[in-house]
């Protein structure tokens, strides 16, 4: 007598519907971490310029590239002639008369005051002093950290190019009005000169290129608000 087949088999286990989407969830993470380490550090992370949001981190060199100590004298010098400018322009404050002189005036302290800015980051990443210490032309011997402007307007003294002296500012502090106006004019005609001059030497010796951006911006802004001074200065 033949034994009866067994036709019960085991029932086929279903897996569960969780358990697959924990499995899909950790197989995505674990390739994700793979190819983060495959890839390494991303562009912005081997230049050292840029986190995670694209900005520039704080230790970035803001004039990056090879400097020479034409670019570095360039900034510490630029640096107090452009804070003399600013001084001279907040004189015009209650004094000058001219509209014209007005809108200089503006001009003047809408953009010497952000690039003296940047050129003291551009020393502080260089690892240069902001003052350049005992310089031809400037007097430190009084040990008052003052410094001989001269070879301004009044012609006192050999100083820095274009830099007014005490007297030269005391003279424009005093004047009201029209003759602040023409005070004004014919005084910053001389400073920005000596502000081209040294711009034009850091065009021609300079090696950062940063820096000498900043010269030719400096060139071609202060030779066109000469013209329009010298007019001015012509029309008072």
């Amino acid at each position: 007598m033949t034994a009866p087949q067994r036709t019960d088999r085991p029932a086929r286990r279903t897996p569960r519907p969780g358990g697959r989407r924990l499995a899909l969830t950790t197989l995505a993470a674990t390739a994700a971490l793979l190819l983060a380490a495959c890839g390494g550090a991303t562009e912005a992370d081997r230049e050292g310029t840029a986190d995670h949001g694209g900005t520039p981190s704080a230790t970035a060199n803001p004039a990056p590239g090879p400097v020479g100590d034409t670019d570095v004298m360039f900034a510490q010098m630029m640096i107090p002639h452009h804070q003399q400018a600013l001084e001279m322009a907040r004189l015009a404050d209650g004094r000058a008369a001219d509209p014209e002189v007005k809108k200089l005036v503006a001009a003047i302290k809408q953009a010497q005051d952000p690039e003296i800015q940047r050129m003291r980051a551009w020393l502080k990443a260089w690892g240069k002093p902001e003052s350049a210490g005992a310089m031809p032309g400037m007097d430190h011997g009084s040990g008052s950290g003052s410094m001989d402007h001269g070879s301004g307007a009044g012609g006192h003294g050999s100083g820095m190019s274009g830099m007014m002296s005490d007297e030269d500012m005391k003279a424009l502090k005093a004047a009201k009005g029209r003759a602040f106006d023409r005070t004004f004019a014919t005084m910053m005609i001389d400073h920005h000169k000596g502000a081209i001059d040294m711009a034009r030497d850091e065009q021609r010796r300079g090696r950062n290129a940063t820096a000498k951006k900043l010269a030719d911006d400096v060139v071609r802004t202060q030779a066109a608000e000469v013209a329009e001074l010298t007019a001015l200065r012509d029309r008072l």
